[in-house]
């Protein structure tokens, strides 16, 4: 029923006794100390020797022991672990939230940046074209003003050309008119000069004398002036004396006064014995 042990308790006790009786029987001083010394020895010896199932028993509680500690060192290492695993992912979640809040954070503060840069960008791009738009507007300003110009220039110009024209129209006009009226007069000046002016005998074919003659706008003689002699004084002195004679041309009073001083204060006339030029 007890595998055993009350035997085994009786050997070791039986065992005891006789030790003890032989430890009295033999009690001395160096023999004592013979015995103190081999004594565990024996025991211990002859204990294992004699009990296997005790020492079984012990291995077996030893056993159980160190497995007890070695599964409490295992739990508690698992423990340690998992406490190490926990706090290590406790610390990876924190340090993810952390770089996740700040990852956030940074991506807001871009964002915000974007935002502004985008901001400043349209407001730099409607200044520019803004500024565009007044350059352009001041250009088609300049340009119409220009055009404007240009258009009053010619404007000017062909008014200018139209009365230059109208000018020099008048002028030829009234050139030719003055021509007309010079011819006339110079014509009729001369016939009476030539029906006043005495040839003298002593005038020869290829004779000439140039008078230079001064008059009034009356048609009055003030001067005159042998300019060109003929070599022959009575011959120059007969072409003064017809043209004092046929004075006052009072055809010329009808001629308009710059018309007269133009052409009629001063003007020459030419004596040959054959003809009477201007």
């Amino acid at each position: 029923i007890f595998n055993g042990y009350p035997l085994a308790i009786v050997v070791a006790v039986s065992l005891h006794v006789l030790l003890l009786a032989a430890l009295l029987f033999l009690q001395g001083g160096n023999r004592v100390e013979a015995l103190e010394l081999v004594q565990p020895t024996v025991v211990k010896a002859l204990f294992i020797d004699e009990n296997p199932q005790v020492r079984n028993e012990q291995r077996r509680i030893q056993r159980q022991e160190s497995e007890r500690r070695a599964a409490e060192e295992a739990a508690a290492r698992r423990e340690r672990e998992e406490a190490e695993r926990r706090a290590a992912e406790e610390a990876a979640r924190r340090e993810r939230e952390q770089a996740a809040a700040e990852a956030e954070a940074e991506a807001r503060r871009q964002a915000a940046l974007r935002d502004r840069e985008e901001l400043e960008r349209q407001q730099r791009l409607e200044a520019e074209r803004r500024q565009q738009e007044l350059r352009e507007a001041e250009t088609e300003r300049q340009r119409e003003l220009a055009e404007a110009e240009r258009r009053r220039q010619q404007e000017a110009e062909r008014a200018r050309q139209q009365q230059a024209d109208a000018q020099a129209a008048a002028a030829a006009e009234a050139s030719r008119n003055e021509f007309e009226l010079v011819q006339s007069a110079t014509g009729l000046i001369q016939q009476i000069i030539q029906e006043s002016w005495r040839i003298p005998p002593s005038a020869r074919n290829g004779m000439r004398a140039v008078l230079e003659i001064h008059m009034l706008p009356t048609g009055e003689v003030t001067d005159v002036r042998v300019t060109v002699s003929s070599g022959d004084p009575a011959f120059d002195r007969e072409a003064e004396n017809a043209v004092y004679r046929a004075q006052p041309f009072t055809e010329l009073s009808d001629i308009p006064t710059q018309i007269f001083s133009r052409n009629f204060r001063t003007f020459s006339l030419t004596f040959e014995p054959d003809s009477l030029l201007n």
